[in-house]
């Protein structure tokens, strides 16, 4: 670690960054953001390790969801209180009804850098850079939008601002009340068998508080039942705008990524010997490392070790994402490959990611039923191994998007046209989100038994 600096990252390869063609702007740009005051503080990522410490020893579990990408045409305060709502309703479902504390962490204030499978993207007869996300380019399909620029980087910044400060004040100015958990319903979502069946749990929660307000344990006296915790995260993928913000903690002196309270580093970017790797090695969030099909187990146990060298427990967060009917196939050896080396993580499923597809009418979505089986096979390994799953990474909204086909209240594929407004992958709905943490709760108590 003596030879590890926010900037030591520049010496080894990197895969998935833009090239600026104008050098001079962006160093202007990055000088200008190191100026720029933190938008988390390092006391709260050592909260937050904190609580992925009990995930990994199954005494909670990780609800991590939000934007695929965030967006500055989408930028809305309501937009960022609906998924708020909607992650609050997930995680009450869990708490409740599966029995664990939940760690609620954003998609969010952050999430702005897509990797792309190609450099370019081909349309007709014109070739242009692929979108790589707001932050560095435009999604139209023109040249002047793709060409990446820096000041999309303030943009990026400003708006991350204004998010973590409205998410900030939702969690502990009394949205987050447990008084308010029938409110947290969105109203589409009350339409539904699950928005029903969330009702009815609502009713039970709040005959729960007044037994308990006149046992004298009130919203008033107990913080917990007023407000929560909730954290952000976002890939860090583009990784000069990460070192503009990874500043050193003036009580311990160690380096933290103050963009995030945790990161992570995707399935694209994971190369032992790169870039990306040589960043997370030297700051002291928790961190995470996607998994995905191609993951060796050996490999899995040298990126681990590599970035959690002391085996700090809530340090890491490895995100699997298989694929439905692919969990069985390839997770229990990576299960048992960190296992046998002893290795303290929390295992955390995307089921997202592997399940994406092309519709007949040439929309990218994602079949919920697809996405439910995932999870359940998720469970079920970690029981035939005895590990503990330990929790959920998805790519939600709180809008009511027509993006991913199926689930309870029934989106076909004739109904993607009418609400499809991701600006890269599609998104669960609050409705959709709602039935998978049902499911997610009934795996809990299960796996309980």
């Amino acid at each position: 670690m003596s030879t590890w600096s926010p900037s030591s990252w520049r010496e080894k390869p990197i895969l998935q960054q833009p090239i600026y063609p104008d050098k001079t702007k962006l160093d202007a740009v990055l000088k200008e953001l190191k100026n720029y005051p933190p938008l988390v503080f390092a006391g709260e990522a050592r909260s937050l390790k904190e609580q992925l410490a009990n995930v990994s020893q199954g005494k909670a579990f990780l609800l991590q969801g939000g934007d695929c990408a965030e967006s500055f045409s989408e930028f809305h305060a309501d937009n960022i209180r609906d998924t708020f709502k909607a992650i609050m309703q997930m995680a009450v479902v869990m708490t409740y009804a599966g029995g664990l504390p939940v760690v609620k962490v954003g998609r969010l204030g952050g999430q702005f850098a897509k990797p792309r499978s190609s450099n370019t993207e081909t349309l007709g007869n014109i070739t242009l850079d692929s979108y790589r996300g707001d932050i560095i380019n435009g999604i139209d399909f023109d040249e002047k939008s793709r060409v990446p620029d820096p000041e999309r980087m303030i943009k990026a910044y400003n708006q991350a601002t204004a998010t973590q400060n409205l998410l900030r004040a939702f969690a502990s100015g009394g949205l987050a009340d447990l008084h308010q958990v029938s409110k947290w319903n969105l109203d589409f979502a009350h339409k539904s068998e699950v928005g029903e069946k969330y009702e009815a749990l609502a009713e039970d929660i709040e005959k729960s508080l007044k037994f308990m307000e006149a046992c004298g344990v009130t919203s008033k006296t107990y913080r917990t039942l007023r407000e929560t915790d909730f954290y952000t995260s976002h890939e860090a993928l583009l990784l000069p705008y990460e070192e503009a913000f990874t500043r050193q903690d003036s009580i311990t002196g160690d380096w933290y990524n103050t963009a995030a309270h945790m990161v992570w580093i995707g399935d694209r970017t994971r190369q032992l010997d790169g870039a990306h790797v040589e960043y997370m090695k030297g700051i002291k969030n928790p961190i995470g490392i996607k998994a995905g099909p191609s993951m060796d187990p050996d490999d899995l146990v040298r990126l681990v070790q590599a970035v959690n060298p002391e085996n700090e427990a809530g340090r890491l967060n490895i995100i699997v994402r298989m694929g439905a009917n692919k969990v069985g196939e390839y997770m229990p050896a990576l299960i048992r490959a960190v296992e046998r080396e002893g290795l303290k993580v929390v295992w955390s499923c995307d089921p997202m990611h592997g399940n994406t597809i092309k519709s007949s009418n040439n929309y990218k979505t994602r079949p919920v039923d697809a996405i439910l089986t995932e999870m359940k096979q998720f469970f079920q390994v970690h029981k035939a191994e005895g590990t503990f799953a330990g929790g959920v990474h998805l790519e939600m909204t709180g809008k009511n998007v027509t993006e991913c086909i199926g689930g309870s209240f029934t989106v076909t594929e004739e109904d993607l046209s009418s609400r499809y407004h991701t600006h890269c992958d599609p998104r669960l709905n609050a409705d959709q989100s709602l039935e998978l943490a049902f499911l997610i709760a009934d795996s809990l108590q299960d796996a309980n038994k």
